[in-house]
């Protein structure tokens, strides 16, 4: 698949949405919902830059830097830690000099206002002031769990004010194109009700 055929599909899954692609795939894929953007406005989409860092310690993730590529999107397992930031504002510099396009992180992140004013697509479980370690060298592109979903390198993440939703990549296709059925069925759901139709009748719950 062509960079530009790719670069298509994932602008498609932005425009489709994070609720609409987790209902498509058959209600698979969201990770805990505590997972939120730092700014409602991000959205995110792009291949998985697995890494798996223990509480505290952001070895990992400075080592997972060195092997980042343009458009990857960093997926931390912190173990839901939140009472310590292992990436703020010099890591996010680092990312995007990289090309890096967002990072989620099931743990928290601190210099949250920079990050958001440096466009920076960043979603975590918290915000801490606190620092960190540098004594792990943790695990990078390995299977993860984030927020509840395992996540394997290459892994398509998406996310949006809703949440954030994963997408196997061999399913990336087939997951567009249960979407797409799903938002033209919720179009003439619309088209329905605006006709005089209840909710209730169009789910066949009377």
């Amino acid at each position: 698949m062509t960079a530009e055929a790719i670069d298509k599909r994932f602008a498609r899954l932005t425009e489709l949405g994070t609720a609409t692609v987790y209902e498509a795939q058959g209600q698979r894929g969201a990770v805990h919902s505590a997972i939120k953007p730092l700014d409602p406005g991000f959205r995110l989409v792009g291949r998985a830059l697995t890494v798996d860092c223990q509480p505290a310690d952001n070895l990992a993730l400075h080592l997972a830097l060195l092997q980042a590529k343009p458009g990857d999107v960093v997926v931390v397992d912190a173990k839901g830690f939140t009472e310590a930031g292992p990436w703020g504002d010099i890591m996010t510099l680092a990312a995007q000099t990289a090309g890096v396009k967002g990072l989620i992180i099931d743990g928290s992140v601190r210099d949250a206002d920079t990050i958001v004013s440096m466009g920076f697509p960043a979603f975590s479980r918290g915000v801490c002031i606190r620092g960190t370690g540098k004594a792990s060298k943790g695990k990078i592109n390995v299977p993860i769990m984030c927020g509840g979903v395992q996540v394997n390198p290459g892994d398509i993440v998406l996310g949006d004010r809703d949440g954030v939703v994963v997408i196997p990549a061999a399913e990336l296709d087939e997951s567009i194109r249960l979407s797409e059925l799903r938002e033209a069925k919720e179009a003439d759901q619309r088209i329905a009700i605006r006709s005089g139709k209840t909710t209730a009748q169009l789910l066949g719950l009377v």
